[in-house]
């Protein structure tokens, strides 16, 4: 099989090419530009990685792509007031949208990645998307996004194997990476100071911190500054007349407010989520499902009601601090069955 390898500098996509060449592949290593300003020695590393394997080498430039589809998409959801994944989305449009779709242009068969998560066949000539071996670094969550299509074209050499095994299979392979630091978990945010990174394009939107009896409470410099479920950072003036912690359970970017309350009123349970994605075929009847809303989330049991352009979540046990813009993933055990962006929550 011939294999575009996406190779980022890292450890993980380099494991991934030396098990893939050791399977008997035909793998060529493409390092995916997507930042106009790329982080120093990634593409120089993922060069270094090829050349030690053996395998050609190439750069897919995606830069004026991946700024329009997930870096902006990223600014205007916090914008609106939503908290997005820009990984799930990147995955979907990106990873295995334009660079797949430019991979069987090229005449590969399949690309593949560095991604902790497992793909097995399904009995019905498709392939089921799993949690991988390694809780810790399970990435199925990001993945979930994908469809049936995407799946049956995509190879994850490293879902069976943990982190600890990943890194001393590259020592003894001899790759110079094998104990690089892990990435970011938002790329394009070179300093993990995320609001920062939506002020400098937001700019200051001020407007006060109120409670849930509509007192002020504190003041913000920017609605886009907050998500649902936050508690640090708001500098509240007035302490809870209980004495207890406080959390972000509103966000108004029209009105410029942000509205605090105790956890309680960040109870939800019930979900209204947009057009779904199967992992498989489409699932048309209601079905009970293990639902996770964040990346390292606890998925939580709940009855799932699917439609063509909305599925409605209601959960068994009440769940606490949803946004919308997050996404919902569905899992039966550890096999994604589908996924659907949240829209809206109620208690």
């Amino acid at each position: 099989m011939r294999v575009a390898l996406g190779l980022s500098g890292g450890v993980d996509s380099a494991v991934a090419a030396s098990r893939l060449l050791a399977a008997g592949h035909d793998v060529v290593a493409v390092h995916y530009s997507f930042l106009h300003e790329p982080r120093p020695g990634d593409a120089a590393d993922a060069r270094a990685v090829a050349a030690a394997l053996g395998v050609p080498f190439e750069i897919w430039d995606f830069s004026a792509e991946f700024r329009a589809a997930i870096v902006d998409h990223f600014v205007a959801e916090y914008e609106a007031g939503r908290t997005p994944n820009p990984c799930v989305r990147c995955n979907r449009t990106m990873k295995f949208g334009r660079v797949l779709r430019r991979a069987l242009a090229s005449g590969f068969d399949a690309v593949a990645t560095g991604h902790y998560a497992r793909l097995d066949a399904d009995g019905a000539g498709g392939v089921r998307l799993r949690r991988a071996v390694d809780a810790t670094k399970d990435q199925s969550y990001v993945l979930a996004a994908l469809d049936a299509e995407q799946l049956r074209r995509c190879l994850f050499p490293l879902g069976g194997s943990t982190k600890a095994q990943v890194r001393a299979e590259a020592s003894t392979r001899g790759l110079a990476v094998a104990e690089r630091p892990d990435s970011l978990d938002v790329c394009f945010i070179a300093d993990g100071d995320t609001a920062g990174f939506l002020a400098g394009r937001l700019g200051d939107r001020p407007g006060p911190i109120v409670d849930l009896t509509g007192a002020v409470v504190g003041s913000h410099a920017g609605a886009h500054r907050f998500t649902v479920g936050q508690r640090r950072g708001l500098r509240l003036q007035r302490p809870a007349a209980d004495g207890r912690p406080r959390y972000v359970v509103a966000v108004a970017p029209a009105a410029r407010t942000i509205t605090v309350g105790g956890r309680a009123a960040l109870r939800v349970d019930r979900l209204r989520c947009g057009p779904p994605t199967w992992t498989g075929a489409p699932l048309r009847h209601p079905f009970g499902a293990l639902v996770q809303f964040r990346a390292h989330g606890v998925p939580l049991p709940a009855h799932v009601t699917p439609g063509p352009t909305a599925v409605a979540v209601a959960f068994a046990e009440p769940a606490y601090g949803v946004a919308p813009g997050q996404q919902a993933v569905f899992y039966d055990g550890d096999v994604v069955v589908g996924s659907a962006t949240i829209e809206e929550t109620a208690a």
